[in-house]
């Protein structure tokens, strides 16, 4: 689906820099979600990475008004040609800044002294490393739309998300400390939603306009 950017005829240099701008965006996901997991489960100093961690989102953040603008340009200029491409740009541009905002969510946790239950600790280590693989995988697929990938890819997150949700529903009928449980749940709930948006990203190779935000049903409850 992302052929269409190769077809806008007026400046070949504005498709390579939304190209690059969304790159970009992808990469620095994965940048603040690995600082972010750091500073909850793996014992990184808060302070040593805040700035890092509100710079990298605002980079995230001013990319995608860049992309937002050159779409708009260009709608501006061809009215509805090629209009399915970019309303799916739009979509996926969000989805890349979402996950950003998410790891910035587990950031907070950490940053709030925040503990997980002890019993969930290495699960959701595990799931942080897992999680953070896949958002390097996300930029790769997208850049190659490599349909063959992009479904294990979305098998992969399918998984996942079926994990947190058991997690969550785990830790709600536990009976621990009720501060950690909060934790707990809300750090699954977190890279649930990262996946999820990093899933809709990926799909969006596969699907048509109408169909994006499949791993993303419950968007409504967001908080």
């Amino acid at each position: 689906m992302f052929h269409w950017l190769t077809r806008i005829q007026e400046s070949t240099d504005s498709a390579d820099e939304i190209m690059r701008y969304f790159g970009q965006m992808l990469e620095d996901g994965r940048h603040v979600f690995d600082l972010a997991a750091g500073a909850l489960l793996g014992g990184t100093d808060v302070e040593s990475i805040r700035e890092d961690v509100w710079g990298t989102d605002k980079r995230i953040n001013s990319n995608e008004r860049r992309i937002r603008r050159r779409i708009l340009t260009h709608l501006t200029a061809y009215g509805a040609e090629g209009v399915g491409g970019h309303l799916a740009m739009m979509s996926i541009v969000r989805d890349a800044e979402r996950i950003g905002d998410y790891a910035k969510n587990l950031f907070d946790l950490g940053a709030l002294g925040g503990e997980v239950p002890p019993e969930f600790r290495e699960d959701l280590i595990d799931l942080r490393d897992r999680v953070s693989r896949m958002l390097a995988k996300a930029r790769n697929i997208y850049e190659t739309e490599d349909e063959v990938s992009a479904r294990a890819f979305g098998l992969d997150a399918d998984a996942v998300c079926r994990r947190c949700d058991e997690q969550i529903a785990a830790i709600i009928s536990s009976d621990g400390p009720g501060g950690a449980a909060a934790t707990g749940a809300l750090a699954y709930r977190y890279l649930k939603r990262v996946t999820a948006h990093s899933a809709n990203v990926v799909t969006s190779v596969l699907v048509p306009v109408d169909q994006l935000g499949y791993w993303d049903e419950d968007e409504g409850d967001e908080s």
